[in-house]
């Protein structure tokens, strides 16, 4: 029902904190990094504008190049591999086998954790001489494969990434709250018809959560692999090599080292970024069905 003309002033009354909120800590702070990524600023002496010098510098550079690649791969993984993982995770434990509770919390335990208490464990874990990792290689007879897991350019960036990848609790939790929402005639009828828990779960349970949890996670997931920063600070702080980098670390360097033009810059092309990312996930997932299917229906109220 849409809102009539008595009912805008309490709407405006109660969107307004809301939108005061929104423009006072994201549109003026996005505002002012914008106009920042444009000077030549080392937060001390009068600023020089240098329009888009910041960003020619940043795309000749490697390291941030890096960076931008190292990123983007942290959110497809955490999008497409990640939040599929959780999930499996959270059909299975829908289904209320046994244990289920055990399993939910010890799946969610990892998100009470601090991140920098998660990346010190498996920095202990990773270490080349007192690693669990390599003595669990030694002792099954495969000594050979040990080797410095953080500071190998070849296996840094896996190691960073693949342990982050199975912590799922978050978006488990999440989906399974969704799924204890539909109808469980569907999954009586399914089953009278003969149909599997496997084929349940592909044609009644995703496609019903498709349009909001998953979508909700997949966007939480992906963002979340963009702004990626104390884990890999902690873990190898961007080396070697830079194989490791991110933006944002990239950015936090480049403000410890008075470049706030940069650093800035950097910034501008991470909220890029994460806006193309976003407006790609939200086509995946509406499809071109829905939205031809919104335009004829407009087109019907417009008759």
């Amino acid at each position: 029902m849409k809102p009539t003309r008595s009912d805008r002033g309490p709407l405006a009354a109660f969107l307004s904190p809301a939108l005061v909120i929104m423009l006072t800590f994201f549109v003026l702070p996005v505002i002012y990094v914008v106009v920042v990524s444009m000077l030549k600023w080392n937060g001390i002496s009068a600023p020089t504008v240098v329009w888009f010098q910041n960003f020619e510098k940043l795309f000749r550079d490697k390291s941030f190049i890096r960076s931008v690649t190292n990123n983007i791969i942290w959110a497809l993984v955490a999008g497409f591999i990640q939040v599929p993982l959780a999930m499996l995770m959270a059909i299975i434990l829908s289904r209320k086998p046994r244990g289920w509770k055990f399993f939910r919390t010890v799946y969610f335990f990892p998100q009470v954790i601090s991140g920098i208490a998660l990346a010190t464990l498996w920095r202990a874990i990773y270490s080349a001489d007192t690693g669990l990792l390599n003595g669990l290689l030694r002792v099954i007879g495969l000594g050979h494969l040990a080797r410095d897991w953080l500071g190998t350019v070849e296996t840094a960036f896996p190691a960073v990434l693949i342990y982050w990848v199975f912590y799922v609790g978050y978006y488990m939790v999440i989906m399974m709250a969704d799924i204890t929402t539909i109808d469980t005639a569907y999954y009586e009828a399914a089953t009278i018809d003969g149909a599997s828990d496997f084929q349940q779960a592909i044609y009644i349970t995703i496609p019903l959560i498709k349009k909001t949890s998953l979508l909700t996670c997949v966007t939480l997931a992906s963002v979340l692999g963009l702004r990626q920063f104390e884990q890999v600070y902690m873990l190898t702080n961007g080396g070697p090599a830079n194989t490791t980098n991110t933006m944002v670390l990239y950015m936090y360097k480049k403000m410890q080292d008075s470049n706030y033009g940069r650093a800035s810059a950097s910034a501008v092309i991470l909220i890029l970024v994460g806006v193309i990312f976003i407006v790609c996930i939200r086509a995946i997932f509406t499809g071109r069905n829905e939205e031809a299917a919104a335009a004829r229906k407009r087109r019907r109220e417009m008759k």
